[in-house]
């Protein structure tokens, strides 16, 4: 069985590229998709790609995840005050990596810095852009093989 991943993006990131470019880069989620899906391919992954506005909806593909290989997450807007992500997180038992274009704790609202997400990451990569996500794979394909 290939082991399969969930590449997870939320509010508003539907618009990267076209959104505050001088902030999220001119890369579409589409190219984030096509970059991931070639590092998961060449490791011998499955990679599921979805983005939603919907709060409902990251929580049913959080439950449908959580028994699965890893879980990368960039929940954007849910990453500050919606508890039901949270708890939707904290119930997947696989390895999460939860990514974030911006740095945000360099970011002008003091408030990007507290994600409540966090807390169910095993790990964060915040501020390097596109290329965190590659980064991601990355782990858990190595963390998949036993090797992180």
């Amino acid at each position: 069985m290939t082991p399969r991943i969930w590449l997870l993006n939320g509010p508003n990131l539907n618009l990267l590229g076209e959104r505050e470019p001088h902030i999220y880069g001119h890369s579409t989620l589409a190219d984030v998709e096509s970059m991931c899906q070639e590092v998961a391919a060449r490791h011998g992954l499955e990679l599921f790609c979805h983005q939603t506005n919907a709060e409902h909806q990251m929580i049913e593909w959080l439950h449908a995840a959580r028994k699965d290989a890893g879980v990368i997450i960039n929940p954007a807007g849910f990453s500050y005050h919606h508890v039901p992500v949270l708890d939707a997180l904290k119930m997947v038992e696989c390895p999460i990596v939860e990514v974030h274009i911006s740095n945000v704790h360099r970011r002008e609202a003091e408030w990007r810095s507290h994600t409540i997400t966090t807390v169910a990451a095993t790990g964060v990569i915040s501020g390097l852009g596109i290329q965190g996500y590659r980064y991601a794979v990355e782990f858990l394909a190595a963390r998949i093989a036993g090797l992180a």
